[in-house]
C-alpha cells in the first residue's frame, strides 16, 4: 500500500517539484499540508491508499475546503490533482480521482472599504511591532491602488527616496508601473528602513527564520490579514486584497480618466477599468445632469469620455 503522504514525498523529490520557483514551491507547500490534514469520514487524506481513493471521499474533501471558501478550495483542489498526475505519470495510480470533482465558480468581489476603516486598520496594525509590517503593505497597496501580493515582495531597490517614487514590476501580467511616494508614506518608509534596511524586503515577516527575514507567504498573509481585520474591530467581510479596488474606485469617483488609472493599476485594457466605473454615484450624476442642462457639464471633455 501506498500512501498519499508517501507519494507527497515522492512528489517533493520530484524535477517537476524542485524546478518551481520558492515562492511557489511555498504556495505548494502549503496548500498540499491543507491535503493531508483533511479528515474525511474518520480518516486523514494523508493515510489512504493512493489507489483507493474515491470520487465519493473527493468531494467530501472539496464540500470541507469550500467552507474557508470557495477560492481556497479551488486552489486546494487543483493541488490534489497535481499530486494525482504526478501519480499517473510515475505509475503510482491508474487514475485521478480528483478529475471528477466539478469545482463551484466563486462570486467576484466587490466590497470596498471606507476611509474610516482604512484609518482604523493602520492606527491599530502600526501599533504594535508583531503587526506594523502588515500595516505597512496595507498601507502601500491603499495608497498606490496595487494587489497586496506585490507589496509583500517589494524591496528596498525599488524605491528612490531621492525622488520620491516607486517601480512595480506587477507579478500577475508583469506590467511596470511607476508611482509617486506621498510624503506621509516616505516618512513611514524612512522608519521602517532604519529597522528592515539591513535585508532586501521592505515588509517581511517581522522575525528572523533561519537568520533570514523571508516576506509573507500568499496562504500566510492572507491569514494574518483577516486576524489583523479582526482585531482591528472591522467586519470581516473585508479583505486586504480588497484595497486595490477600493483605491481604483475613488479615483473614478475623483473623476480620474482611464488612461490615468492605468498608468496606476497597470491594467493593459480599458475594459478592466470599466467594472469600476460602473454604478459610481459621480457616473450617474454627470448622466443625469447632463441630460437636465441639455450640454451643460461640470466635467472636462477627457472626463466626459470616460463616462461613455
Amino acid at each position: 500500500m501506498i500512501t498519499l503522504k508517501q507519494m507527497v514525498d515522492d512528489y517533493y523529490s520530484s524535477y517537476e517539484y524542485n524546478d518551481l520557483r520558492d515562492e511557489t514551491k511555498s504556495d505548494y507547500k502549503y496548500l498540499i499540508g491543507q491535503v493531508l490534514d483533511t479528515r474525511v469520514e474518520g480518516q486523514y487524506l494523508r493515510q489512504v491508499d493512493v489507489k483507493k481513493l474515491t470520487t465519493k471521499i473527493c468531494k467530501l474533501a472539496y464540500n470541507l475546503w469550500c467552507n474557508r471558501g470557495i477560492h481556497f478550495a479551488n486552489k486546494t483542489m487543483a493541488i490534489a490533482r497535481v499530486l494525482y498526475n504526478h501519480g499517473l505519470r510515475m505509475e503510482i495510480v491508474g487514475n485521478n480521482p480528483f478529475n471528477a470533482v466539478r469545482r463551484r465558480k466563486p462570486q467576484v468581489r466587490s466590497t470596498l472599504w471606507s476611509k474610516d476603516d482604512v484609518v482604523k486598520l493602520l492606527d491599530f496594525a502600526y501599533s504594535e511591532f508583531e503587526t506594523r509590517n502588515l500595516g505597512l503593505i496595507a498601507q502601500m497597496a491603499y495608497e498606490w491602488c496595487q494587489r497586496v501580493g506585490d507589496m509583500r515582495l517589494l524591496k528596498w531597490n525599488n524605491v528612490d527616496f531621492e525622488h520620491k517614487r516607486v517601480h512595480i514590476l506587477q507579478s500577475k501580467r508583469r506590467a511596470e508601473v511607476y508611482l509617486p511616494v506621498s510624503d506621509e508614506l516616505l516618512e513611514m518608509l524612512e522608519q521602517q528602513r532604519e529597522d528592515f534596511g539591513f535585508q532586501d524586503y521592505i515588509a517581511p515577516r517581522p522575525y528572523a527564520i533561519g537568520g533570514k527575514y523571508e516576506p509573507y507567504t500568499k496562504y500566510k498573509m492572507s491569514k494574518h490579514g483577516r486576524t489583523l481585520i479582526r482585531n482591528a474591530g472591522l467586519p470581516d467581510t473585508l479583505r486586504l486584497s480588497d484595497l486595490r479596488r477600493t483605491g481604483t474606485t475613488e479615483m473614478v469617483q475623483a473623476g480620474v480618466g482611464i488612461g490615468q488609472i492605468m498608468s496606476v493599476t497597470g491594467h493593459a485594457n480599458p475594459q478592466s477599468v470599466k467594472p469600476y466605473i460602473k454604478n459610481t454615484y459621480d457616473a450617474a450624476n454627470y448622466a443625469l445632469t447632463k441630460r437636465t442642462s441639455h450640454g451643460t457639464s461640470t466635467l472636462d471633455a477627457e472626463q466626459e469620455k470616460d463616462y461613455i
